[in-house]
């Protein structure tokens, strides 16, 4: 059962007492979730304990996956595999997938970013990991989703060479690259990640509606904020001495999600560490949150790690809602915290939000994670029909029932997350 703190089962409590019962058709603790609505958006942060993967279906029933992470660390210190070890992760997530998509009537995905090549979010290899189908390249993560929820098009960050910053050396990358050889031979789409593009992920890159979906950054280059412009922060990694050169991380997918009044920001795993001070062009994440603006929800780049979600990225996102896909003791980190709810840095309420936290991580700075509005779950923001407000709904990842556990708001959407200073 995803662990909740006492804080935030006091407010379900009240929110569920409060202003009367709550309508039949409204997602209510000790309920299964209830279906996506035509109109509504739904981005569903899923909690296996093995890494990061956001599943995000739009008000027009279009779907996008960010990530499918299938990290091969053990517990400890990964946090327990959620539902529980029957399955790989990415099955785990397909499966997911599936249950949502039903509401939609389809049963694929239409768009898949992968944003980096990292375990915990493409997914891992071992002896574990079945060949697949017709072989070149075994199951996991992003390959074990594609083969239960069918993805449409693939969309990453190095194709089609995967050679900055470097030839990939490790099997898990290798892998990967496998598998995307087999999509392009059976004839299936793949693309590289363009940033400053325009709705690259939706269904129809075309579509002209109040729900769009901007590139901000990848590869060292940032959108400008003009048209499908990008700026590049890196310099050129030949003039660079091996030591500086910045590994996978910094080079993630970054992307700035609208609907109506509701602005959503996501990172993978980009960091503001520039060595104190050293190397300025390392830090992308801050680059890419103030290309954002103000946003009403935020996911913590890497993870809530020390190295991220920095000073400057905190102030220019200034989101009500925080979002920390942990799976490690590592995750989150006391300072990450520590800036999270800093009011110096912007005024104003905010909730955050944690997909699991290692009970001694927890312990080890109580004053902090007993601030988290929950530490275990599934973590699902609604936003009503025409973006103006949103919920957060908790649910239950110890099994394949969906049940709530606990539901946030209503949050107001507009101007783009809390008043500025």
């Amino acid at each position: 059962m995803g662990q909740l703190t006492r804080r935030s089962l006091l407010a379900a409590a009240v929110l569920a007492a409060g202003g009367g019962a709550r309508a039949d058709d409204q997602d209510a603790p000790g309920r299964p979730l209830w279906p996506w609505r035509p109109g509504g958006l739904d981005i569903h942060h899923i909690a296996t304990g093995r890494g990061d993967s956001t599943l995000i279906i739009g008000p027009d029933g279009s779907s996008l996956m960010i990530d499918a992470g299938a990290a091969g660390t053990p517990a400890p210190p990964a946090l327990p595999l959620r539902p529980d070890g029957g399955r790989r992760p990415g099955e785990w997530i397909g499966r997911y997938a599936r249950r949502r998509l039903r509401d939609t009537g389809q049963a694929g995905l239409d768009v898949f970013l992968a944003t980096h090549q990292h375990p915990d979010h493409i997914g891992d290899v071992g002896p574990e990991s079945p060949p697949a189908p017709g072989g070149g390249y075994r199951l996991t993560g992003v390959s074990d989703v594609d083969a239960l929820a069918p993805i449409g098009r693939l969309v990453d960050r190095g194709f089609p060479d995967y050679a900055e910053p470097a030839p990939s050396q490790a099997p898990f990358q290798q892998n990967y690259e496998a598998y995307v050889a087999a999509r392009r031979a059976a004839g299936r789409s793949v693309e590289r990640f363009r940033p400053g593009a325009l709705n690259q992920l939706r269904r129809d890159p075309q579509a002209r509606d109040d729900f769009r979906i901007r590139n901000l950054a990848v590869n060292g280059e940032v959108w400008t904020g003009q048209g499908e412009g990008a700026r590049r922060l890196f310099p050129p990694m030949a003039e660079l001495p091996a030591t500086d050169v910045p590994e996978e991380n910094a080079w993630s997918a970054a992307i700035a999600l609208s609907y109506g009044a509701f602005d959503y920001f996501a990172a993978g795993d980009l960091t503001s560490s520039t060595f104190e001070g050293a190397l300025p062009w390392r830090d992308v994440e801050s680059a890419a949150a103030l290309a954002a603006g103000p946003v009403e929800v935020a996911v913590s780049p890497h993870h809530g790690m020390f190295d991220a979600t920095g000073a400057r990225a905190v102030a220019a996102l200034r989101p009500q809602v925080w979002i920390i896909s942990a799976w490690h003791a590592l995750h989150p980190s006391p300072s990450v915290l520590d800036r999270l709810f800093n009011g110096r840095l912007y005024p104003g309420p905010r909730a955050v939000f944690a997909t699991g936290v290692d009970p001694a991580t927890a312990a080890a700075s109580p004053w902090l994670s007993g601030r988290l509005a929950s530490q275990g779950g599934h973590v699902v923001v609604r936003v009503a029909p025409g973006g103006g407000r949103f919920e957060v709904v908790i649910t239950d990842n110890a099994d394949e029932a969906d049940r709530v556990l606990a539901v946030f708001g209503p949050y107001p959407a507009g101007g783009g997350g809390a008043p500025p200073a």
